[in-house]
């Protein structure tokens, strides 16, 4: 691509490319470092993104495209995911259009100049392996294929641009390999399988973390500075934390497509597709079902200034404002007593239920606001009142 000198040539140039025959705007992008297999070459075992587009930049990614057709690749905008090598021939295309805007390219402004920029220099200071840098472009949310394209996907999730529960990730798991984890690094388990002699004599064999498809959240997110994650094992690489989030040690723990949508305490177990609402507070040991674990499929919600308390197990959505008490299992099927007198201080809370009666299941009342699920200490019926107070977590803590 020759020299773009001024920005209204960049905007024709990106207008030019957008108007072309065919060509469609991708729904996520970005350039990751890929690491291989230790055994297998082939093998891709992670993707690592400094920088991820999603529905946004459109003008870029028109460039990306670009420079890549004019290294001989294809770009079948008709695909759902397309990834091409990365070259210093696509790197200088790319800075050449990008020349208007590059003085601006720092902090926050210009991050994807940034990137070509500082990978064009890595690149030729030190050089590559054939195929380590790659661009992934996805065009549709379809069923995950690639562990490049997967990756995007789990970084979109855990750099809040795509909400929880919004994407298609089926298929992850085939697509990432199970493989072992040290200091942040990937290792085929094959290849420990193999050379596990030499290794140890040696005293050579890595210190293995853990072994799993996905990497922790901080091996590849930076959290908000407010933000606080005290043991790296307790969130999973696709989870999305909230600005204000405290992730206690102990029985924490956030699964992928899981996570906070505002200012929470978490000192137990948010599982995958579980959403738990500003505000809340899981408390220690309390478990969130996730949607293959006791929850009929159907993802929990949790809504703001409620409070989970400690070792309780919450197995329906709830409202806004809840209280559930230390201990308390609140499943589908569960059935909580209720007086008329609570009963109407709760309708009154909900003004669209149609709760009638004196006893309801745990899925009758799921996404109720209000809501106090106890233990009566005398008779040990589970009972529901209206819950007389606010959570509100202290703020000394965040």
């Amino acid at each position: 691509m020759e020299i773009i000198e001024t920005e209204t040539a960049f905007k024709e140039c990106v207008s030019d490319i957008q108007n072309s025959q065919g060509y469609k705007n991708p729904l996520g992008f970005g350039i990751c470092r890929v690491d291989f297999g230790q055994l297998n070459s082939d093998k891709i075992l992670q993707a690592t993104y400094p920088h991820i587009n999603w529905n946004e930049n459109f003008g870029s990614a028109a460039i990306f495209i670009k420079s890549a057709q004019e290294q001989g690749f294809t770009i079948d905008f008709n695909a759902d995911e397309v990834i091409v090598p990365v070259t210093l021939k696509f790197l200088e295309g790319c800075l050449n259009a990008f020349t208007p805007y590059s003085d601006e390219a720092y902090g926050d402004a210009h991050k994807n100049i940034q990137v070509i920029a500082a990978l064009y220099n890595q690149i030729k200071e030190n050089g590559m392996r054939e195929g380590e840098f790659r661009l992934t472009i996805l065009f549709n949310d379809a069923v995950c294929k690639s562990v490049e394209g997967t990756y995007l996907k789990l970084y979109a999730l855990s750099t809040s641009k795509a909400p929880l529960r919004s994407l298609n990730l089926n298929g992850a798991f085939g697509a990432l390999h199970n493989v072992a984890w040290s200091e942040g690094q990937p290792i085929e388990l094959e290849w420990l399988r193999e050379n596990e002699i030499e290794l140890k004599f040696a005293n050579e064999y890595p210190k293995i973390d853990f072994v799993d498809k996905f990497p922790r959240y901080l091996q590849h997110i930076i959290p908000a500075n407010n933000t606080r994650v005290l043991d790296d094992s307790k969130v999973r690489f696709g989870a999305q934390l909230h600005a204000g989030t405290t992730i206690m040690p102990g029985a924490s723990y956030v699964n992928f497509n899981a996570g906070t949508t505002g200012v929470s305490m978490v000192e137990g177990r948010i599982s995958s597709s579980a959403i738990v609402g500003d505000g809340s507070d899981v408390g220690g040991g309390a478990s969130i079902l996730g949607v293959l674990s006791g929850t009929d499929g159907n993802p929990i919600s949790i809504g703001k200034n409620t409070l989970l308390g400690a070792n309780s197990v919450t197995g329906i959505p709830l409202g806004d404002g809840c209280i559930v008490d230390a201990g308390i299992a609140i499943l589908a099927g569960t059935k909580f007593a209720v007086t008329s007198t609570e009963l109407a201080k709760i309708k009154e809370a909900n003004p669209t239920s149609s709760l009638e009666g004196n006893s309801f299941k745990g899925k009758e009342l799921a996404g109720l606001n209000g809501l106090h699920f106890r233990q009566d200490s005398t008779t040990g019926a589970l009972v529901i009142l209206r819950s007389t107070r606010e959570v509100k977590l202290n703020a000394d803590l965040h």
